[in-house]
């Protein structure tokens, strides 16, 4: 029995090198663009004393998610599995406690952060990896009733319900479409029937609508989008500036550092809009590298999911990879005004500790998962 699974499956002493190369070349590329893209920002947080701030704050993030990536590079995935309820509760609760005075901190009209003295923390990014560890474990548990109804599609639906619920009480739109379009993903990895698969669809948009429609912030947002040149002092603010940055960055760019947006006429240079930054400064032909970067991560996770010892990993693996893959894709929409603005963060590039710390450790289970791979 036990030299039968050593002959099915081979530990590798290595790691897939080809997708580390890839994270930490945007975790790099990351660094270079937020100390360019912050430089303002920068000199008005400190009151003209410094123009690196968010850069060495960036910095300490990248340091520390190092870290957390060495470690959980070294646990053997399994385990996770063992404990997926209780991280997943944990992530939960912190999750909800953002909606309590004196914890929760409120930053630019939504409140989706608990303060820590001059830092916050953002747990819906915890939120992301725990949920997906949780989902990977729940569809291994249910695997022979995966199409049944109330045994594997009705919890899974509640749960998912109650998460979005809390999302867009903070409100965060952006992050729930996102556990949306991962729980969908991995749901038809599991091995959900196309038809109850594609079920969800239609409701999924009407529910979307809903959601639209119930809030004025999130309609005006909506009709910004179907079209931008209505209000482009207001509402349209944000994607015309962005757009005008990424159309006057041409093919080679303005120039490393020679951003004219990024002097307080793009919102957010550093964090969301920090492609806008890099397509003016860099052009598109060198900026269309980010892209090339997410490919080739989307490439070599879905490799390792494929590969992947058992189905726990299997589906670990490929919701962290849709996790990178989605909201790589939504940001960077976003920003080329092909979907609406949404506010969620450019992976491992855009500035910001709970994202990059928590995108990092999610690589490592992934590069962990890569270790143990089918003959």
């Amino acid at each position: 029995m036990v030299n039968n699974k050593l002959n099915k499956f081979r530990i590798n002493k290595k790691s897939d090198y080809v997708l580390s190369l890839a994270i930490f070349a945007l975790v790099i590329f990351g660094l270079i663009m937020v100390s360019s893209a912050s430089v303002i920002k920068s000199y008005e947080a400190t009151d003209g004393a410094s123009n690196y701030y968010y850069l060495i704050r960036q910095f300490i993030n990248v340091g520390i998610g190092i870290i957390f990536w060495l470690i959980f590079q070294a646990i053997d995935y399994r385990k996770w599995k063992k404990y997926a309820i209780w991280f997943f509760l944990i992530s939960l609760f912190l999750t909800f406690l953002v909606f309590i005075p004196g914890i929760g901190q409120k930053i630019g009209g939504a409140t989706r952060w608990i303060g820590f003295g001059s830092y916050a923390f953002q747990p819906s990014e915890l939120l992301k990896l725990s949920f997906i560890i949780f989902l990977a474990s729940y569809f291994d548990n249910i695997q022979e009733n995966i199409e049944n109804f109330f045994k594997g599609l009705l919890p899974f639906l509640f749960i998912l319900g109650v998460i979005v619920f809390i999302l867009m009480n903070q409100p965060d739109m952006g992050t729930a479409m996102i556990f949306v379009l991962i729980s969908l993903g991995m749901f038809f990895i599991a091995g959900a029937n196309l038809w109850q698969f594609l079920s969800l669809l239609p409701i999924g948009g009407i529910i979307f609508w809903v959601l639209i429609k119930s809030s004025p912030y999130r309609m005006a947002r909506f009709m910004t989008f179907l079209n931008p040149s209505a209000d482009s002092l207001g509402k349209s603010y944000h994607v015309n500036q962005s757009l005008i940055a990424i159309g006057s960055g041409g093919w080679w760019g303005q120039g490393f550092g020679n951003s004219h947006q990024k002097y307080n006429f793009l919102p957010e240079p550093m964090t969301d809009s920090v492609f806008a930054v890099a397509a003016e400064e860099l052009g598109f032909l060198r900026s269309f590298l980010i892209i090339a970067a997410f490919a080739l991560i989307a490439w070599r996770g879905f490799l390792i999911a494929k590969n992947a010892a058992d189905n726990f990993g299997k589906y670990l693996a490929s919701g962290i990879v849709l996790w990178i893959v989605f909201q790589a894709f939504i940001n960077l929409a976003a920003m080329l005004g092909i979907i609406p603005l949404t506010g969620v963060p450019l992976p491992f590039v855009s500035y910001g500790g709970s994202s990059l710390i928590i995108l990092l450790s999610a690589s490592g289970i992934l590069l962990n998962i890569s270790k143990s791979a089918k003959n």
